[in-house]
């Protein structure tokens, strides 16, 4: 199993829009690829008071199934996302195996 996990630090005023539109729109997006298995949207405890952090997860089978999401559908998902939000989020992306 494959984690992928998008970090996203978002400011606070954007932040209710933000959860908004990640729960309504943006992550059923990604769950429509069908490559994802299961999800989990996680908020980082630690406050801040520039922003409010999120960890999302995004399972997948194995490396394959994710290598196809990255050639077919991440670029436009993540345009529609920094499209709507530019310049009042951070983000960044890890990779994780499930040992």
């Amino acid at each position: 199993m494959i984690i992928y996990n998008v970090t996203v630090k978002i400011e606070r005023k954007s932040h209710a829009d933000w959860l908004g539109w990640m729960r309504g729109v943006h992550i059923p997006d990604v769950m429509a690829t069908r490559l994802f298995e299961e999800y989990k949207i996680c908020r980082i405890l630690h406050e801040e008071p520039e922003g409010v952090t999120y960890a999302i997860q995004y399972f997948c089978k194995d490396m394959k199934t994710f290598e196809r999401y990255q050639r077919e559908h991440a670029k436009r998902l993540q345009a529609d996302h920094t499209e709507r939000y530019k310049d009042r989020f951070v983000a960044f992306r890890t990779l994780m195996e499930v040992l």
